[in-house]
């Protein structure tokens, strides 16, 4: 089947995954949904990354209920049959803008942050959807503190010119996706974990397929934080956000375990490792992939330890979202 899942204001949750929360829509495995994703960031230029929509999305969620984290999320989606024990692949199919601007802020979680000033630095960007890139239109330094999900700059602010002639190739991906946990209460978006969630990987794009962990019956997945070009380690805390428009398929995998988050590409795979130093993200893919390795593709753990060394190619996932973030990719080719 296919379904449309519009954002509105009661079918979004801001800044957190719980598993008590309804499904405002069921899915079976094979289904194609159009799912709406919001920037929690359009408030950086109402005039351009608003519509009438999305802001009322913005006046009708009160302050009290964008908490913990920051992201607005659409969902969940109750897979049926999704159970424990299974894993549910989202194969992103399509990806394509919402309105044609995108933010990047320099924000306090910013790796830089008290190095460049301590101050929050706002880069509103147009897009060619045609040429596929971005472009600045201005930038601002934000009034006062950059700490409330979703808050709106005033149209006086002043404004200066940036990254003149320079394009930025587009990435449409999604930020922050996953499955609800099997913990209680309100679990923050941001920090990314076995369920998914903030993984900030911008190679979860279309034609990627993502693999998650079934935590809780009918997986209770959900979708935001939409991208339009980042690098690896978001270093100064945001990406190009902007809302998009994602067409995923839905695939139960029954009976099937994974060691961490996966995402396939046409000619790789790539798990994720977390942890609050890059010491403990890296040794946490290393050995994701190494579980991988062994049960999958069926080396024993000294082979693939020798295959991770000589094949294997890890890079910084993002370094701002409280949990560090480290990938490790080997070549499909590798294999017969």
């Amino acid at each position: 089947m296919f379904h449309k899942l519009k954002a509105k204001p009661d079918t979004v949750h801001w800044g957190y995954f719980d598993n008590s929360l309804p499904a405002v829509l069921r899915a079976t495995s094979g289904d194609i949904i159009e799912v709406e994703t919001i920037t929690h960031q359009a408030g950086d230029a109402p005039d351009l990354l608003m519509d009438e929509e999305i802001r009322d999305i913005y006046q009708t969620i009160p302050l009290k209920d964008r908490a913990p984290g920051v992201h607005i999320m659409t969902g969940p989606i109750y897979v049926e049959e999704a159970e424990p024990g299974d894993t549910l692949e989202v194969r992103y199919l399509d990806l394509r803008p919402r309105l044609l601007f995108g933010s990047n802020a320099a924000a306090p979680w910013g790796y830089l942050h008290t190095e460049l000033g301590s101050k929050a630095r706002v880069t509103i960007f147009e897009i060619d959807a045609q040429l596929g890139f971005a472009q600045a239109l201005y930038a601002f330094d934000y009034p006062g503190a950059y700490d409330k999900p979703g808050q709106i700059v005033s149209d006086d602010i002043r404004k200066e010119s940036s990254l003149q002639g320079i394009r930025i190739p587009l990435n449409a991906h999604i930020g922050t996706a996953g499955v609800a946990l099997n913990t209680p209460g309100r679990i923050s978006t941001i920090p990314p974990g076995e369920h998914g969630g903030n993984i900030d990987n911008w190679r979860i794009g279309q034609g990627s397929s993502m693999f998650y962990p079934v935590l809780v019956p009918g997986a209770l997945f959900s979708l935001g934080d939409p991208h339009l070009a980042q690098g690896d380690s978001e270093l100064d805390g945001t990406a190009i956000e902007a809302s998009l428009h994602a067409t995923i398929e839905i695939i139960l995998h029954k009976h099937m375990t994974l060691p961490a988050p996966l995402l396939e590409l046409r000619d790789a795979w790539y798990l994720h490792g977390f942890g609050d130093t890059l010491d403990e993200a890296m040794k946490d893919a290393a050995l994701a992939m190494l579980d991988y390795l062994t049960q999958y593709r069926n080396l024993s753990r000294n082979d693939a330890y020798a295959l991770l060394s000589v094949a294997g190619h890890f890079g910084i996932t993002q370094v701002v979202d409280r949990r560090i973030g480290v990938h490790v990719s080997l070549a499909k080719s590798l294999f017969p």
